[in-house]
């Protein structure tokens, strides 16, 4: 009789164990889902957050040094609104993602002359980002009116960007703004929020 109630223990025991075990599988499956779920979600948001308001983008090119090199991961914000003189903004051209600096805004006046200077409104504008001054490739006339919903743009490596002195790129409209460069996420060593006006 003793040995029955001892046989009767243990099997419950086990049942009981195993009926243990079972539920804290299930708890463990439940998290995990969750978990796994949670990170689909996470990884969906992230994805349309860097397509429509942040986009991410890689610098190609040298038409922006030497405040930007070729190879260098950049980030943007997709806000019209925020953009002023001497931000750099990302745009598009004939189906590729150009760099270049806003020099003027819509009814500014621009002029250039043959040494390379940069005129606004009348006013030579300071440019320490540049290394040397060049006309550049050059085939509109100045002085020019910036139109409006444009912007005037300029590389930062005059002698050899293709940019707003040209009548093939011309003044950027709105709708092709990507948006302004806010952020630098390569090489590692520049990590940080993007500083258009440094030396």
């Amino acid at each position: 009789m003793a040995q029955n109630n001892i046989n009767t223990s243990l099997s419950q025991e086990v049942i009981e164990s195993a009926l243990r075990y079972e539920r804290q599988k299930e708890s463990v499956f439940k998290v995990l889902k969750i978990l796994f779920n949670s990170i689909i979600v996470v990884a969906a948001c992230s994805v349309l957050i860097a397509n429509l308001v942040f986009p991410v983008m890689r610098v190609n090119g040298t038409s922006m040094e030497p405040i930007m090199s070729d190879g260098d991961i950049i980030t943007s914000i997709k806000s019209v609104k925020l953009i002023t003189r001497g931000d750099i903004i990302a745009f598009y051209y004939n189906d590729k993602v150009l760099l270049k600096r806003v020099i003027a805004l819509p009814g500014d006046t621009v002029n250039i002359d043959d040494e390379g200077n940069v005129y606004v409104n009348n006013k030579a504008i300071e440019e320490p980002y540049i290394t040397q001054k060049s006309l550049g490739i050059c085939d509109v006339e100045f002085p020019l009116t910036v139109e409006e919903n444009t912007v005037f743009v300029l590389g930062d490596h005059r002698s050899v960007s293709v940019d707003s002195r040209s009548q093939d790129v011309g003044n950027i409209h709105y709708e092709r703004i990507i948006g302004k460069i806010v952020f630098r996420v390569y090489p590692l060593t520049e990590f940080g929020f993007f500083d258009s006006e440094k030396e």
